[in-house]
């Protein structure tokens, strides 16, 4: 099976951030999405009816929107983007008495009770997942950038699945599921895998292997499209991008632009030992779902294994370790500011953290929780 891949500018840039609406009193999500996005596009100028705003869009759940830029070529074009897409919905969501907030999960909805929005490739989605699919009240942040050879798109994919650990880390923010602590960092993490197709992704020696899966996919009945194969990071044929899908849903514009930055610059620099005629490393994939589980389990505190040959460090040491190392390569594309935000993430704690502490102050009221989810949101969505 031969899978084109488009043409795209070396790292250039498109960010993915998906919202929950909320009540504005209570917390609760609301099922509102088909009301505000029929809002939206009423105030966009040139669309018809039933026309879909071209960066607000439709998700799984009624409750949840979901904001995407163009094709950028910096993270702070990128962010610009976002805090525009914000404010257009902001100019119908608070008519409404709706608040927007983005974390990994919303800390004590009832997953089940959520409405799935009504269009035929959600309920094939549903029917053929069941309770599993029912589960899926969860927001993330997904970063493309672009590769200027097809292929580049499969080491580049291994190098990125190296620093899953970091960006899960970083990013790590639903520790409350159904109105429990879980104990873990990010319940997301293992709640989206088990979807068919999602999780980590297999390791491809070129891109005619991955061709050959895909082949294998459609043939035996698993996918009816490439883009129901849901990795956390995977290769983008039609946008000509890989993109990364790890990071829980972050709550400000700093933390989108800081993982954002960290994704680029990882990725040029895949693409510099490449075009230099080097190779990425890899790791054994026992050691890549090991790091999987304990970004999942232990955040910021995990002890990540580094290499095939077992060694290990505590994540945020080796985060600051590779911040150093990319500071040239951001120089060159203009990120400086958004990946020195990756250590303001660092020392201030991830969103996970933050929300135990907020609970912990407030007796337990995961109410609370949300409460500050939506204050953070609201005051770190401009540009």
């Amino acid at each position: 099976m031969k899978i084109e891949f488009a043409q795209s500018e070396q790292s250039t840039l498109g960010v993915e951030w998906e919202i929950a609406l909320a009540d504005a009193h209570t917390g609760e999500l609301k099922s509102v999405a088909d009301e505000v996005l029929r809002g939206v596009a009423a105030n966009y100028p040139g669309l018809q009816q039933d026309d879909e705003h071209p960066h607000i869009k439709q998700e799984l759940l009624l409750n949840t929107v979901e904001v995407v830029t163009g094709v950028c070529h910096t993270v702070s074009e990128a962010k610009a983007d976002l805090a525009r897409s914000v404010s257009a919905l902001r100019d119908v969501t608070d008519k409404m008495g709706i608040e927007l907030f983005s974390a990994g999960s919303h800390p004590f909805a009832t997953p089940r009770s959520q409405p799935v929005t009504d269009k035929e490739r959600y309920s094939k989605l549903i029917d053929r997942t069941q309770w599993w699919g029912q589960q899926m009240v969860i927001y993330g942040v997904h970063v493309h950038v672009g590769l200027d050879n097809r292929n580049k798109a499969m080491p580049v994919l291994d190098g990125l699945v190296n620093y899953f650990p970091h960006l899960q880390a970083l990013s790590a923010s639903s520790p409350f599921w159904g109105g429990e602590d879980t104990g873990y960092a990010s319940q997301r993490a293992l709640m989206f895998q088990q979807l068919p197709t999602a999780g980590l992704p297999f390791q491809f020696p070129d891109w005619s292997a991955y061709e050959a899966y895909v082949g294998d996919m459609f043939t035996t009945g698993v996918i009816d499209s490439a883009s129901e194969i849901r990795w956390d990071v995977r290769p983008v044929a039609n946008l000509g991008t890989v993109e990364m899908r790890i990071c829980d849903g972050l709550s400000t514009l700093q933390e989108i632009g800081a993982v954002a930055a960290f994704t680029q610059c990882l990725v040029e620099e895949s693409s510099q030992t490449l075009d230099a005629g080097g190779t990425i490393p890899t790791m054994p994939p026992w050691h890549v779902q090991e790091n999987k589980w304990r970004a999942a389990r232990y955040g910021m505190e995990s002890i990540i294994i580094l290499d095939a040959a077992g060694n290990e460090q505590l994540v945020t040491d080796h985060i600051m370790e590779t911040l150093n190392r990319l500071e040239p390569i951001a120089q060159k594309l203009n990120c400086t500011r958004e990946l020195a935000d990756v250590e303001t993430i660092v020392r201030n704690g991830a969103g996970y953290q933050r929300q135990r502490r907020i609970a912990k102050e407030n007796n337990g009221d995961l109410r609370a929780v949300v409460r500050d989810l939506i204050a953070q949101m609201r005051a770190g969505s401009s540009a």
